[in-house]
């Protein structure tokens, strides 16, 4: 398997109501622990209410020691600023304190843990909810 998630080999379940994928609360498998590069990202495909989304995955291991609540972002793979789905493609750093993806086109920084573009505050990158069961990466969409 790549470490972009294929579409037609996710899982998906909804823990909360066992409704069907059309509801905004399913939780969907899109990758293993293997598929992730550690302080990179990866992208996948997410089914959501308002339909097909691609997202950006990122893994940053050990990060509840810096501050951070999770180890897992998931955000919008559409860079607004470059018109195309490239942000699993930037480079992760570290900016005024806050864990940051450089888009890899126009270098616009955005936060991982809430999608905040940092040199422009009108814009903000959707995020999702994200986390590990066991081995597997499930996202809720």
């Amino acid at each position: 398997m790549t470490a972009t998630a294929m579409k037609n080999e996710m899982d998906s379940v909804d823990f909360q109501n066992s409704m069907t994928l059309e509801t905004s609360t399913a939780w969907q498998k899109v990758c293993t622990k293997a598929d992730l590069v550690a302080f990179s990202g990866v992208a996948a495909w997410l089914e959501t209410a308002e339909g097909s989304a691609q997202v950006a995955i990122f893994y940053l291991p050990s990060q509840h020691s810096k501050g951070l609540s999770s180890e897992l972002f998931a955000l919008d793979h559409f860079d607004p600023f470059a018109n195309a789905n490239v942000i699993a493609r930037g480079i992760v750093g570290d900016l005024k304190g806050a864990a940051v993806v450089a888009s890899p086109i126009y270098k616009q920084h955005f936060r991982l843990e809430d999608g905040q573009c940092l040199e422009d505050e009108s814009v903000k990158l959707r995020t999702w909810k994200i986390e590990f069961r066991g081995e597997e990466v499930w996202v809720k969409g």
